[in-house]
């Protein structure tokens, strides 16, 4: 069975007391839920997890590299600051999307650059918390 690190960054532990109008009202735990009855459906394991430190985000990435297919990250705030984050993602030869809840293009100008964006397969933003799933139906099929 094929499996899938599923990443989330920092303060997303919050989501469910973020603000409604960027990030929706659905919570983390939700949010994996849905992810996990989605893998189901699909045939692969998750492991779908959330972290406020950038190391641990780092070594999350370096010991998926010989134990996941794919890795799916919304890196939250560290998506525009972590070079390290982005290195130890370049390493990762599986495929990767990075994910994002709100439109990081239709907010301010610091969230427009991704230190990600050019070691991934492919990026969703702005699909609210549905872009978990279609994440997951898309890197299921990168893996293929």
């Amino acid at each position: 069975m094929k499996k899938i690190l599923i990443i989330n960054g920092p303060n997303l532990n919050l989501l469910h007391l973020r603000n409604k109008v960027v990030y929706g009202s659905e919570g983390l735990d939700k949010i994996s839920n849905d992810c996990q009855e989605v893998a189901k459906q699909i045939g692969v394991e998750i492991n779908f997890v959330q972290s406020n430190h950038e190391g641990e985000i780092i070594e999350l990435v370096q010991n998926a590299i010989n134990n996941f297919d794919g890795i799916i990250i919304n890196g939250a705030g560290f998506t525009h600051t972590s070079v390290a984050i982005r290195d130890a993602l370049e390493i990762f030869q599986g495929p990767k999307i990075e994910l994002h809840i709100s439109n990081i293009f239709k907010r301010e100008d610091f969230r427009h650059h991704s230190f990600f964006s050019a070691v991934v397969d492919g990026v969703i933003s702005g699909l609210g918390s549905n872009g978990y799933t279609i994440a997951l139906l898309a890197i299921h099929n990168l893996i293929k």
